[in-house]
């Protein structure tokens, strides 16, 4: 009996630990209308941007993790890690990148005004949070 015990309670150790590790990180919003007219100027590219937030309690290295949308539009995280409670812009324009404001560098708009999602992948390429959005406004909160 005691064997039995011993292999429910290693299971239920393996299944527990991957999901505090994936949850720890979060799209929280979306600004994806800059305000303004849509110029082209570095000014209202960014506007525009994603706001990723570490909910844990922990470091998370971002070094190799990506953020996209739906037309294949990819941001590479490269050498970035975000403390705990800390959370990050990532504007659509250029810029000098900051603990608190990273720059995708492009001179065209990402997020689409209709609709788009924007998807959170860690350097394995698992999603870890995704946010999608339809319709009109300027902001979405996810």
């Amino acid at each position: 009996m005691s064997r039995l015990v011993t292999v429910v309670v290693t299971a239920a150790v393996l299944v527990a630990i991957p999901g505090v590790a994936s949850a720890a990180v979060d799209i929280t919003q979306i600004q994806y209308n800059s305000p303004g007219r849509d110029s082209g100027s570095n000014t209202s590219l960014n506007r525009e941007y994603v706001v990723i937030e570490n909910t844990g309690n922990h470091v998370i290295r971002l070094t190799g993790w990506t953020l996209r949308d739906s037309d294949h539009n990819v941001y590479g995280f490269a050498g970035f890690r975000l403390k705990a409670g800390d959370k990050v812009f990532i504007h659509t324009g250029k810029g000098d990148d900051t603990r608190r404001n990273l720059y995708w560098g492009l001179d065209k708009y990402v997020w689409d005004n209709n609709r788009d999602t924007a998807v959170l992948k860690n350097r394995a390429g698992d999603v870890v949070d995704r946010c999608s959005y339809s319709g009109g406004g300027r902001l979405v909160e996810c």
